[in-house]
């Protein structure tokens, strides 16, 4: 496998005021860059190690803003740089679940 981990960050906008969607006031954006900045600094991304990418519409805005990890299958959703913080350092780096951010399957 080329990379362990693949994280996507979906940062689709939908610009609707009657449809909520990941990318909205650039959520998505800006965890991507948030996440993707200090993974780097913490040495975690490359080959064998992490990738972060951006995705379009991951089909669950409605328990959004959300992020996927595979092959681990794990969806997470976020609120703030503190939530972002967490899934970077526990399961990013240490392969920890954070339980409180995980959304179901």
């Amino acid at each position: 496998m080329y990379f362990a981990k693949h994280l996507f960050i979906c940062t689709n906008q939908r610009n609707n005021p009657c449809r909520k969607s990941c990318g909205d006031h650039d959520m998505g954006a800006h965890a991507l860059d948030y996440l993707k900045g200090h993974a780097k600094k913490m040495g975690l991304m490359g080959k064998g190690k992490l990738r972060i990418s951006q995705a379009g519409c991951l089909g669950r805005c409605d328990e959004g803003p959300v992020m996927v990890l595979y092959p681990q299958g794990r969806w997470y959703t976020y609120a703030n740089d503190a939530d972002l913080q967490e899934i970077l350092e526990e399961d990013l780096a240490n392969d920890r679940v954070v339980a409180r951010l995980l959304i179901k399957p």
